[in-house]
């Protein structure tokens, strides 16, 4: 053991790996496996995406930018929000341009916790969150929400906030939800607005996949609560663009300038190539989301056939490109064991539903950003692995 390793900050010894990566690591060598774990589009970059950054590269657009994100980029996301869900952010002074929604959330939960304060989850989420905000000190409160059908509810947010009330200084909602797919309509999330609103309390509303979302529009909590909303976007599941690592962050003009300071010790600005390109993203590719939302729903309705014929329930899935589904109560709830043996034997990936936190155990996390026919053999291979399972079962 390195000589200086009980000196680092203590709050890293409490927090392990990230699950999901470890559990995608370990299965990855199984020979022929249809991997459904990763959130990342199967879609390439649309070409004049990548047209716009070849230019910038030519153009020997090399050099720093402005910490907050070229003032272009600003702009049209700015006016792709506004066209999209209503939003309205002043691109000089409200929005901050992150190296990915991740780095978004760092900042955020950084410039706004400070040691002993409380974090409201709801559950099962995206785990990064959890450990952001244990390295700041701060608490976290967990509110399952796998009783009301994965959406939280005001009362329950009400009675999380209020045995908390000293401590409390965040709320965290991530919808279309990763893990679950399941969104907020309009008048629920009103709801959790109105709650909100009663205390001097953030809102960390990650909405990166808002262009995915199957039925209705998508609602922003921006709109409902401006004053006390961070707002988390960015182009990685609307245009296909991960690795490309731009994100948004939008809020009150004095809450953004605080932020960008963590930002810009972070990172000083993100890859400019990558914000000329994300440029373009917005401006001329307002509806490239929409042609790839297209073929997810067409997945998940495939996947939603094939998974209730293996016996397989699933939360109602309205957005993002995941199912979250109930183990069939024939076989082994433990989501760990069931999917390093659905791994093994069936030759499927998909995650532990106890990695998303409470309300998690006994489901699995399927990735329909993936092929059709990844898909259908997936579908197959499940079906096969359940009734195999089942049959010594039931003929004792």
């Amino acid at each position: 053991m390195s000589r200086l390793i009980g000196h680092m900050k203590k709050e890293l010894s409490a927090l392990a790996p990230s699950e999901i990566l470890k559990f995608n690591q370990e299965i990855a060598n199984i020979p022929d496996i249809v991997k459904l774990t990763l959130g990342e589009p199967d879609f390439n970059t649309p070409e004049h995406v990548k047209q716009a950054a070849i230019r910038s590269i030519e153009n020997n657009e090399s050099h720093y930018t402005n910490s907050r994100g070229i003032i272009g980029l600003r702009k049209a996301a700015a006016n792709f929000l506004k066209q999209k869900y209503e939003l309205d952010y002043n691109p000089e002074t409200q929005m901050l341009v992150t190296t990915g929604a991740t780095e978004a959330i760092y900042s955020a939960l950084t410039a706004i916790l400070n040691p002993g304060d409380t974090v409201i989850i709801p559950t099962p989420i995206f785990p990064l969150y959890i450990p952001v905000a244990m390295l700041n000190g701060a608490k976290v409160v967990f509110v399952d929400t796998s009783a009301d059908g994965f959406v939280l509810s005001p009362e329950k947010l009400q009675a999380a906030i209020e045995a908390n009330k000293e401590t409390v200084k965040a709320v965290v909602l991530n919808f279309p939800s990763n893990p679950t797919g399941v969104t907020y309509k309009h008048d629920d999330l009103q709801k959790i607005a109105d709650v909100i609103s009663q205390y001097d309390i953030f809102c960390l509303s990650d909405e990166i996949y808002s262009e995915l979302t199957y039925e209705g529009t998508h609602a922003s909590m921006g709109t409902m609560l401006p004053e006390q909303t961070l707002v988390l976007n960015g182009v990685s599941k609307s245009h296909a663009m991960t690795g490309w690592r731009i994100g948004l962050l939008c809020g009150p003009a004095d809450v953004i300038m605080e932020i960008g300071k963590v930002h810009q010790f972070a990172i000083t600005s993100a890859t400019t190539n990558a914000q000329v390109a994300a440029q373009e993203a917005f401006e001329n590719g307002m509806d490239d989301g929409v042609k790839m939302r297209a073929v997810y729903q067409e997945r998940r309705d495939l996947l939603l056939a094939g998974l209730a014929k293996a016996g397989f329930e699933c939360a109602s899935p309205n957005g993002a490109f995941y199912l979250f589904a109930k183990i069939p109560e024939t076989l082994n709830q433990d989501s760990w064991t069931f999917c390093y043996d659905l791994a093994k034997q069936a030759k499927v990936a998909v995650i532990p539903g106890a990695s998303f936190g409470p309300g998690g155990e006994g489901y699995v996390r399927i990735s329909y950003a993936a092929s059709t026919e990844d898909l259908t053999k997936a579908i197959e291979r499940i079906q096969a692995y359940v009734v195999k399972q089942v049959l010594p079962t039931a003929g004792r």
